[in-house]
């Protein structure tokens, strides 16, 4: 497991690293002192996880988070604890109060061995990072006004188009982000994610029951969301991609 610290104390950096030396399954693959700097590290060494403080110049560690496209794992490590309650609404794998404890450290380090055991997606390309596609288990960061969530893609239930933005239904919230369908479309894995129409992408995985409607088309439900209409177009495709 490679770990990326971010943190502006050095002294705090150069003790977690030496707490992480009773894990030998986890290799530290670099330090950032500030966003700018850890951003860069994200992109060259791409860890599998974050072990990120709050409070650092510039940028916090949530405003890092949010202008991640995609994020790994995050482990928050910070001096207060006021933070915790939004730390977890950011479904942050856990949250540490220094000073950091061994065993409390133990049991964060378990929650990311079992988040990253599933199954890798295959890797895009180097050369072509921003274009790599995103699984059902990937988080991204979703920043809607003062609110921001880290969402894990499986249970997002449905993206749908509002006016010029796209809003993304998962448990009870509905932030809107500023990307198109069809550059969502392009990034999601197909195989779960299926456009059933022009101004919805659903997860197939929250499908509830599906029916057939007008003119061969079909009506689908969600579990804990909206009934959807499938074009007659994509009513046709989901039949030849889901029958045997």
């Amino acid at each position: 497991m490679t770990a990326l610290v971010i943190d502006d104390s050095r002294l705090a950096r150069t003790e977690l690293r030496r707490l992480l030396q009773a894990f030998p399954d986890v290799t530290v693959v670099g330090e950032a002192r500030h966003a700018d700097e850890a951003r860069l590290q994200i992109r060259v060494l791409s860890p599998e996880l974050l072990f990120l403080d709050i409070h650092m110049p510039g940028q916090n560690g949530f405003e890092l988070l949010a202008s991640l496209e995609a994020a790994p794992q995050v482990i928050f490590t910070t001096a207060y604890d006021e933070y915790a309650l939004r730390a977890f609404e950011a479904n942050a794998l856990d949250y540490l109060v220094k000073p950091v404890m061994e065993a409390r450290l133990a049991t964060a380090l378990g929650k990311a061995r079992a988040r990253l055991a599933r199954p890798a997606a295959v890797a895009a390309p180097v050369a072509e990072p921003a274009a790599a596609p995103l699984t059902a288990q990937d988080q991204v960061f979703v920043k809607d006004g003062e609110q921001c969530w880290f969402v894990r893609l499986a249970d997002v239930r449905l993206f749908e188009i509002n006016g010029s933005y796209t809003q993304i239904y998962f448990e009870q919230h509905r932030p809107l982000i500023p990307r198109t369908l069809q550059h969502l479309e392009a990034r999601l894995d197909p195989k779960v994610f299926f456009r059933a129409n022009r101004q919805q992408i659903i997860n197939l995985k929250w499908v509830e029951s599906i029916t057939p409607w007008f003119s061969n088309t079909l009506k689908i439900k969600l579990r804990e969301g909206p009934e959807v209409e499938v074009s007659r177009k994509q009513s046709v495709l989901f039949r030849e991609l889901l029958s045997l």
